[in-house]
């Protein structure tokens, strides 16, 4: 109030003045309107000035929201009112407060928009109504909505499933928590774990976490897959074996003609059990990595010819001609056991499915760096429904022949593991009744390596 007393006492001053220098009655009267004048003007002036200070902090408080220089404060100027700048001062003190806590909830918000994004679960938060007001990464990537956005759209707009859509409902209104599994179909299907619960803490809404199990479902079903082939497999020989053994015991072991018959073909029935056995925990051992190959470089022509002379006695039984066409200085980068077994894995297989009087060739070249060796038969050939699952285990295309073969269903899935393993690929080509043409694609050995 100091400044505003300044303006006031100056036109008392004149008063006294007026007084002294008339020195009549009359000077009352004018003493009297000086004075009220000299307030009036001290009035204005005052009003004009508290006017004028309130224009600054108004401009320097709307500068301080929109965050923008705002030039100097009212405290800085001449003739302030201590009110006045009191006043800045508690804006100020108001403004740097909520400054500071903007900052820490933003940091919040950062931090928890950032966890959210690393986790591997989709995540969506719904308002009371059940729209989705917030959502993570994980989430679009499952959905893939398109343009369309997940923000602002309802359950059963980004999801067509009913069970779902009555999930959030329930949450938001009941507060009741709910368990779903849901399939996505679409160019890459999904299956999805579905978790809905209240946001709780009295917050309107509800939470969802989505966890991908499509990969865990698969496995699953491989799994039983498995265990069923398996068991059918092993039923056939362990059958013939008991059968056969139980006849001979009740009395057929003294019969000269049926017991060596029986005997031969538990002896045929048990070496089939043990390739099984042996095929079983072979793919087992390079499933689980347990086998360690030792890496170097790999002179095909050899390999070609180890694996060829193996099944020459089966192809000259047929009458099948087998010819080898690999350059002496084809070098693959690869396992010197696991290629010859992955060559004589696919001849084994030529020379079965070829009928008599066939031919089955083999073929090596260099191709955009890699390492190409192809068995080509003129045998029965697969349909091409059956070529995207030959490589599956105990996957056969025809189930009765193949067992008459001799087969176990798991030489080609052996043949895909171990060329997977030396970094390389597999590919099958075939026509009905016209052959098959099988070929590994391996990596190149390096020339220093192949010196050595």
């Amino acid at each position: 109030m100091r400044n505003l007393l300044v303006p006031l006492l100056l036109p008392a001053m004149g008063v006294i003045v007026v007084l002294v220098v008339l020195g009549t009655p009359g000077s009352a009267i004018a003493a009297a309107m000086v004075t009220m004048a000299g307030f009036v003007i001290a009035i204005v002036a005052s009003r004009d000035s508290i006017q004028r200070q309130l224009q600054v902090l108004l401009r320097k408080t709307r500068g301080r929201i929109e965050g923008t220089p705002s030039g100097p404060s009212v405290a800085q100027e001449e003739d302030t009112l201590d009110e006045v700048a009191h006043l800045e001062g508690a804006i100020q003190s108001l403004h740097s407060r909520l400054t500071a806590q903007n900052a820490q909830l933003s940091q919040e918000t950062r931090t928890l928009t950032a966890v959210l994004d690393s986790m591997i679960e989709g995540i969506w938060i719904t308002d009371a109504q059940g729209t989705v007001v917030h959502h993570n990464d994980a989430l679009r990537e499952m959905l893939q909505p398109g343009s369309t956005g997940i923000v602002g759209q309802r359950p059963l707009a980004l999801i067509r499933n009913e069970e779902l859509n009555d999930a959030v409902i329930r949450a938001c209104r009941e507060g009741a928590s709910t368990r779903l599994e849901l399939q996505l179909e679409g160019l890459f299907p999904r299956t999805l774990a579905i978790r809905v619960t209240p946001l709780g803490k009295d917050l309107p809404g509800s939470a969802a976490v989505f966890h991908d199990v499509t990969e865990l479902r698969r496995l699953e079903k491989v799994r039983k897959d498995f265990v069923a082939n398996v068991s059918h497999e092993l039923r056939t020989p362990i059958t013939a074996i008991r059968g056969y053994s139980e006849t001979l015991q009740s009395g057929a072991l003294k019969d000269p003609e049926v017991a060596p018959k029986m005997v031969e073909i538990i002896h045929r029935q048990s070496e089939r059990l043990s390739e099984l056995v042996e095929d079983l925990l072979e793919l087992s051992r390079l499933e689980s990595r347990e086998v360690k190959l030792n890496i170097s470089h790999v002179p095909m022509a050899v390999a070609t010819a180890r694996a060829a002379e193996t099944v020459r006695p089966k192809a000259a039984g047929k009458n099948i001609q087998l010819e080898l066409h690999v350059p002496t200085d084809l070098m693959a980068r690869g396992d010197e056991r696991a290629v010859e077994q992955v060559l004589l894995n696919l001849l084994d297989n030529a020379v079965k499915y070829t009928p008599p009087g066939g031919r089955v060739d083999v073929f090596g070249t260099l191709e955009e760096g890699r390492c190409v060796v192809r068995v080509k038969d003129t045998g029965v050939g697969i349909e091409p429904k059956h070529l995207a699952r030959i490589f599956e285990r105990f996957y056969r295309v025809d189930k009765g022949r193949s067992r008459d073969m001799g087969g176990t269903g798991l030489g080609l899935s052996i043949v895909k593991h171990l060329v997977g393993a030396m970094e390389g690929e597999v590919k099958v080509e075939s026509q009905p009744q016209v052959g098959s043409l099988f070929a590994i694609f391996l990596p190149v050995a390096a020339p220093e390596a192949a010196s050595g």
